[in-house]
């Protein structure tokens, strides 16, 4: 499968996009830890405004007019328009920067990262998903196409961090079974939620599946053997959120 741009066409499918994805406070607890004591953030591709620390003196920068919108609607600052592969400050210009589930849809992965770390003094953070670990999660098995679109966008963590300059981190974050950030991996314990249009709507993947793959669906039976029966998911249930903090 070619994927010519990974960019996912935000305001155009991306209206209802801040009622599902939002800050789940567990997993904002690694965000905050990672950034450290930096006063000021850089926040790249920012989206609606998800982690960003309401202590710290943050920029955002989001390309998106529908995105932009949703921030404000939220009660957040504004965001710069602008694209991860030219930052437009100074070298150096924070003390740290952020980049929030957001890399695989930059199209130029690796200009975008030595940004990052140009405009930044201290920690850079980018949290992503591993795209060797996929395989694993239950949602493999329904929509093998979805997650074969997945690990063609997401870049591996090595590239990651030898674009970040190679002296990183890999700390993994556990997702809990009720996770409020609706990505993909955070219904392992309610799959049904995928029978929402909406829900899918703010998880790009689908997007780029052909016409009518997102609908087609659960004919091939209902995820029952992969859920868990006592409210705690096993170790086909968690997938592995990942932050790459770079010095």
């Amino acid at each position: 499968m070619d994927i010519l741009n990974p960019a996912f066409d935000y305001d155009k499918y991306g209206h209802e996009y801040s009622g599902y994805r939002r800050t789940d406070p567990r997993i904002a607890e690694y965000v905050h830890r990672a950034l450290g004591d930096a006063k000021t953030v850089l926040n790249v591709g920012a989206g609606a405004g998800s982690y960003e620390p309401a202590d710290r003196y943050v920029v955002a920068v989001e390309p998106s007019r529908v995105m932009r919108e949703q921030r404000l609607a939220r009660g957040k600052a504004p965001a710069v328009i602008g694209r991860a592969d030219s930052l437009p400050f100074d070298d150096q210009a924070f003390d740290a920067s952020m980049a929030m589930v957001t890399v695989h849809h930059w199209p130029d992965i690796r200009r975008g990262l030595a940004e990052l770390r140009r405009v930044t003094r201290d920690t850079a953070v980018v949290m992503t998903f591993d795209p060797a670990a996929m395989e694993g999660i239950w949602l493999a098995h329904y929509f093998p196409e979805l997650i074969e679109i997945e690990r063609i966008r997401m870049p591996a963590l090595d590239f990651i961090a030898e674009a970040l300059g190679g002296d990183c981190e890999i700390v993994p974050v556990p997702i809990p079974f009720d996770c409020i950030d609706g990505f993909q991996e955070a219904f392992y314990g309610r799959p049904e939620a995928f029978l929402v249009k909406e829900v899918r709507a703010a998880q790009s993947a689908w997007g780029f599946l052909p016409e009518g793959g997102g609908e087609r669906s659960w004919s091939n039976g209902w995820p029952t053997t992969f859920a868990p029966a006592n409210g705690t998911g096993g170790s086909r249930l968690t997938a592995r959120r990942l932050f790459i903090p770079a010095r």
